[in-house]
């Protein structure tokens, strides 16, 4: 009986000595395959090659090609050494462009250039060889930037049966269209309101605030459909609207009053279900489109109503909240982000306010620029959108006198082009990054540099660094296992691409 048992005892050690020995043999076959998985995964950027394009000021560099280099294997910085980490297996959002406003100021100065010269400006924006723009902003009617204000409809026609764009094809759509040609399936076209017609307000006129009356809700979501109808009518593909340009402002030119239940009221109960009943579901729509300042109760308020979120595709926004002598408020829309997202930031108007002629070359207009990019890009934003694409020689035409910079300025008499140093810093983004890249983790070891990486689609990496400050400085570019020694002049911006 002892024997038997003794011989089973010796058996059942055996069986699990063997059992053991397989374990561990497949754990190790198992960690290697991850090992070689790992391997074959992991992003090498040595021996790449990259080219770094520089505007700064004081020189002739202007997005030019600067230097070319290699990466070789990364070492660790010291605390002494100034650094842009950039690791590409963090990714974030999808990129959906950068453009501008082609208003009926625009238009006008447009009309008002020779034939050479127009086709200079639109392959300046919207072609390769320039800053490749592909999205483009216009008012629905009427805004501040033009020779005044008008509707689409005769005053007082409730059944909108005058509706018509006539005026905007005399100059605004035919320059709409050329420039959507060149953007071709890349373009992104959106409309905003400014003011409804006077007598759906409180106030009976297009300027100066007041309100929608809630009677006329309904009016004014139809005379979107309507809008979007006209223009698509026209060959020009509507992505989406805004509900409203600045709710929250009293303009002495034309403005409308929305509170955060008012226009969550009208996008929920009107806008929205007008949108879907007219084959119009698959448009954007937009909330806010105001400062940065007092957009989280905007959000709060629209994204946290089912029934108004569901027509909200985003929510948009200006720069503008600067005003009141405060830095640019980012930590908004980190919040934004954070709080809601499945919403989308889309960045919908910045421009240098009160002109002056002497100062078209002023180097702090183009780093305004610069910083809002990086900064807004890195908090979340998917899309932006700067004002005017083009203004005359005085900042306008503008009917209230509300003058101000854009990229490039027409020197109407002459017939020439003026290219401000704002056009060249918003290339530094927008000639590099395609749509749908995504944003890639970024940062700087010293706040003297400005970063953001996004990632195309055909793998290639731009890296934007912006330099503020009135030194050179030189830094190691660390991506991955590579890095490479660079230098930035003082007040410049540089894409480098890899």
């Amino acid at each position: 009986m002892f024997k038997t048992t003794y011989y089973i005892l010796v058996f059942m050690l055996c069986l699990w000595s063997c059992q053991k020995s397989a374990d561990t043999n497949n754990l190790a076959l198992h960690d290697a395959s991850e090992d070689v998985e790992n391997t074959m995964d992991k992003i090498s950027y040595l021996g790449k090659e990259v080219k770094v394009f520089t505007t700064a000021e004081g020189t002739d560099k202007k997005l030019s090609l600067d230097t070319q280099h290699t990466f070789e294997p990364a070492v660790q910085p010291l605390e002494t050494e100034v650094a842009i980490f950039v690791n590409p297996e963090k990714t974030f959002q999808e990129f959906l462009g950068i453009g501008g406003a082609i208003t009926d100021a625009s238009a006008e100065v447009f009309s008002k250039l020779s034939s050479d010269k127009q086709e200079e400006l639109l392959k300046a924006y919207y072609s390769e060889d320039g800053i490749n723009y592909n999205i483009i902003r216009t008012s629905i009617h009427s805004s501040d930037f033009g020779l005044g204000s008008f509707t689409y409809i005769e005053e007082g026609d409730k059944e909108l049966r005058t509706f018509s764009v006539e005026k905007d094809k005399e100059k605004r759509i035919p320059m709409i269209k050329r420039a959507s040609a060149l953007i071709n399936e890349d373009l992104v076209f959106y409309a905003s309101p400014w003011s409804p017609p006077a007598f759906m307000k409180t106030n009976n006129q297009m300027l100066k605030g007041g309100k929608l009356l809630p009677e006329y809700y309904q009016t004014w979501a139809d005379y979107f459909v309507k809008f979007i109808e006209a223009y698509e009518a026209e060959g020009i593909p509507v992505w989406g609207v805004t509900i409203q340009n600045e709710p929250m402002a009293t303009q002495r030119w034309e403005s409308c009053i929305y509170s955060a239940e008012n226009e969550r009221d009208f996008l929920k109960n009107n806008l929205g279900p007008t949108f879907e009943k007219n084959g119009f579901g698959d448009k954007k729509i937009v909330v806010w489109d105001h400062n940065r300042d007092l957009i989280s109760h905007r959000a709060n308020v629209i994204f946290q109503d089912e029934e108004a979120a569901k027509y909200a595709w985003g929510i948009g926004f200006h720069w503008y909240e600067t005003w009141t002598g405060a830095e640019p408020n980012y930590n908004n829309l980190k919040n934004i982000n954070e709080s809601f997202p499945t919403k989308n930031l889309l960045f919908t108007e910045g421009c240098q306010e009160k002109f002056d002629a002497q100062h078209y070359q002023r180097w702090s207009n183009a780093e305004r620029y610069g910083n809002a990019m990086i900064n807004d890009f890195n908090s979340g934003t998917v899309g932006w959108t700067d004002w005017n694409i083009l203004l005359n020689e005085n900042g306008g035409p503008n009917h209230v006198q509300n003058f101000c910079f854009a990229p490039i300025h027409a020197d109407t008499k002459n017939n020439e082009l003026i290219y401000t140093p704002s056009y060249y810093y918003i290339g530094h983004f927008s000639k590099f990054i395609t749509p749908k890249a995504k944003r890639i983790s970024t940062t700087a070891s010293r706040s003297t540099l400005e970063s953001t990486s996004f990632q195309n689609t055909d793998g290639r990496i731009t890296t934007v660094v912006m330099n503020t400050t009135e030194d050179a400085i030189a830094y190691t570019l660390i991506s991955a296992d590579g890095e490479v020694k660079l230098s930035i002049p003082a007040h410049a911006i540089q894409s480098i691409i890899y």
